[in-house]
């Protein structure tokens, strides 16, 4: 989502069969793990060294969280929004969800900017094409996680802009009102359209965030260098994030299924309109190598995502999205895209390189 996604389907594979035929119950849901769109349409409600010297310490929080505000105030400022709107619509947690999560420690990269020491960067960009960055966020997540990464790249000479997507960060929509991909992605959109003729920029989508700049490929070929996919859905012609997530199914979607909380903004004879995390969860489940700050960051930014742009299907074509090169970059432990999915969508729609992230 992040995000981060997982499937929505019963528990068992011989239970979400039955689940979609004569369910006698409701089932605990995860999203995707069935390629049945209906079934969906139809699912029911379930869902921290002490220091020798603190005042060094304390200088160093106090400096990291001047930078996550400016750059919070920054985009803020650029994109001209409101403080967002918090939804009245009803959430159904699982049964499970008040459960403290019991699952093992991993090295798990879900969300790539929030390490806690950042390392100035070791390489050179002299002969790249552009030095102009654009970073999209997963799901649940904004702007504001590319943090550290920017002021990495920035040392580094590159020029970097994280988007807020539509009911992501700081944008003012609600989640429960974003009823296409296009929607969701309309700040990227807004943000590629404006640039001068003949400037190009290299995209870079984390998690869900690969569907968006796939779209934007499409949009606008002429204005994107190259885009990178950071454990990602990486679409063919045809396919929804749905469709792609719903290709493998392993031990972590149980873990994703124990956080999900779906909310159904129509009401719950309609189908979810968006989903959140359990906050709980979060420290287990996607920043277990992360800093407590950081964490306490995640909890206080992260907002719910919507269904909509993960079930649509998108129209990618070889003469325009075909025509950019694409780099795949892998994280080795990843709870909602796992490493066997992620060389599933290589293998599928192969990239012009693949990159592996060392934890």
């Amino acid at each position: 989502m992040g995000n981060s996604l997982a499937c929505l389907s019963p528990k068992k594979n011989k239970a979400r069969k039955k689940a979609f035929t004569h369910p006698p119950e409701p089932p605990r849901l995860s999203l995707p793990c069935s390629t049945d769109r209906d079934s969906f349409n139809n699912l029911p409600s379930t869902s921290k060294k002490e220091s020798n010297s603190k005042e060094f310490e304390l200088d160093n929080e106090l400096a990291e969280q001047a930078i996550a505000a400016a750059m919070l105030f920054r985009h803020h400022q650029r994109n001209g929004t409101l403080p967002f709107p918090r939804s009245n619509s009803a959430v159904y947690p699982s049964q499970q969800s008040s459960k403290q999560p019991g699952f093992t420690k991993s090295s798990s990269s879900r969300q790539p900017s929030l390490v806690d020491r950042p390392t100035k960067l070791d390489t050179k960009i002299d002969d790249v094409e552009t030095k102009h960055v654009i970073l999209v966020h997963g799901g649940g997540f904004g702007a504001w996680c590319w943090y550290k990464v920017i002021a990495l790249l920035e040392e580094s000479g590159v020029k970097v802009d994280a988007i807020d997507l539509a009911a992501s960060g700081t944008h003012s929509s609600d989640s429960n009102t974003i009823t296409s991909l296009s929607q969701y992605t309309q700040p990227l959109i807004d943000f590629i359209h404006n640039l001068k003729q003949g400037h190009k920029v290299i995209l870079v989508g984390h998690d869900i965030g690969g569907a968006c700049i796939s779209h934007v490929m499409e949009l606008f070929p002429s204005k994107i260098a190259k885009s990178i996919f950071i454990a990602a859905p990486m679409l063919s012609n045809g396919q929804s994030v749905f469709d792609v997530l719903s290709q493998l199914q392993t031990d972590s979607t149980d873990l994703m299924r124990q956080a999900q909380l779906f909310i159904y903004g129509n009401g719950k004879n309609y189908p979810p309109t968006a989903i959140s995390l359990d906050k709980p969860f979060l420290k287990d489940l996607l920043f277990n190598q992360t800093s407590p700050k950081d964490i306490a960051l995640a909890r206080v930014s992260m907002r719910a995502f919507p269904v909509a742009p993960i079930l649509e299907k998108l129209s990618l074509s070889k003469k325009k999205y075909g025509s950019i090169p694409r780099f795949y970059v892998k994280t080795q432990q990843d709870f909602a895209i796992p490493l066997p999915l992620q060389e599933a969508i290589i293998n599928s729609n192969p990239p012009q390189q693949v990159f592996l992230l060392k934890v």
